[in-house]
């Protein structure tokens, strides 16, 4: 087969789908791979080493849109990619789909094979290509969250960690997952006072098993929510239902009895945020204030660091692209469940139930 690597055109994207040595991974299983000049010079990687790994560099998009016939990419596609895909393409990459209803249709009229890294889902529940990304927001949003808390960012001057004789921050974080127990682990290593919410008291039994008493552990609904949010500093939105749309648990009601100039880092923002006020933000302009609280709603946190997103997510992509380069769509969609989960739209037609439940729009089965 032949797959190929675009160099990703949204704002601030610095990541790029495949590294030179998941390229050689592809030419050991006897396939092209073209990539497109540059694509990986934003996370270090230069063409010579990708032509080094056997990889073919191709002078720009087009060249990798119409001869590939597997697309790697990191984010979702913008409407020049969209115009570039052919009828049966395999499309590899970030979808987040439940909150871009007209990226789907679009995707439904190109007739390609969308494969969503955020729907591949595990027997268990888990999510194996949003993990490793997750892990780094998760990180991102407090060490973000703790620069927006600064005066010259209108934030509150507060330092998390306080001072002696000085209280230290407030940090809440709504959704015990894997980034929300990241965000729980850095903030209380820059110490401040950390509560962490979720629905799920087996998460919020793991978070209290591996933090101890060092954080406090809610069951989250709206009485402590309501109790907790006027006091925090710094709020991380960090909920999370796969494949839909986040819900929304903070109103814009308790935004305005926040604290002026706290800060709520909404990291559910690529699904829709679970903030009413919230909406998305670039790593240009990353900002903003809505009833004196800092917003920062950036939809593509991680790559902020993209020589560790990179490698981190490349890591976890291989095997399934691997799968997909080796079998052919159907025959890897046949052979791997969790994959066959991942599919989100086939060929013309809407196939993740809750994307289709997003729209109201009919889902068909795969």
């Amino acid at each position: 087969m032949i797959a190929g690597v675009v160099k990703e055109i949204k704002p601030g994207e610095n990541r790029v789908a495949v590294t030179p040595g998941g390229a050689a991974a592809y030419v050991a299983h006897d396939h092209r791979i073209l990539v497109e000049r540059g694509a990986g010079l934003g996370s270090g990687l230069t063409d010579n080493e990708y032509e080094a790994a056997g990889a073919r560099i191709a002078p720009d998009a087009d060249a990798v849109w119409g001869e590939a016939e597997l697309v790697i990419k990191v984010k979702e596609p913008l409407s020049e990619e969209i115009a570039r895909m052919r009828p049966g393409q395999i499309l590899y990459t970030y979808l987040h789909l439940a909150s871009a209803e007209d990226l789907t249709r679009a995707l439904l009229d190109k007739g390609v094979i969308a494969i969503g890294y955020e729907t591949v889902q595990l027997d268990d529940g888990s999510l194996p290509l949003l993990a490793p990304m997750s892990e780094v927001a998760g990180r991102l949003a407090v060490q973000k969250g703790a620069q927006c808390l600064e005066a010259h960012a209108q934030g509150r001057g507060v330092l998390l960690s306080g001072a002696s004789g000085v209280r230290p921050g407030e940090a809440v974080i709504l959704g015990a997952g894997i980034v929300g127990a990241n965000a729980c682990h850095i903030a209380l290593g820059m110490g401040a006072r950390v509560t962490i919410m979720d629905i799920n008291t087996a998460r919020l039994r793991y978070v209290y098993d591996i933090m101890g008493s060092h954080v406090t552990t809610l069951v989250s609904n709206r009485a402590a929510l309501h109790e907790a949010l006027p006091q925090a500093d710094l709020v991380i939105g960090a909920v999370l239902i796969p494949g839909a749309r986040a819900p929304q648990l903070i109103t814009e009601g308790l935004v305005r009895e926040m604290r002026t100039g706290a800060v709520i880092v909404d990291t559910a923002i690529d699904q829709g945020g679970c903030c009413a006020t919230a909406r998305p933000t670039t790593h240009a302009e990353p900002t903003y204030a809505e009833h004196g609280v800092v917003h920062y709603c950036v939809t593509n946190m991680p790559a902020a660091v993209p020589r560790t997103s990179t490698h981190a997510l490349a890591n976890s992509t291989l095997g399934y692209g691997l799968m997909l380069a080796d079998k052919g769509a159907d025959g890897a969609i046949a052979a791997d469940a969790a994959l066959k989960r991942g599919v989100n739209v086939y060929k013309g037609k809407l196939v993740h139930p809750a994307v289709a439940e997003s729209f109201g729009m009919e889902r068909h089965a795969l």
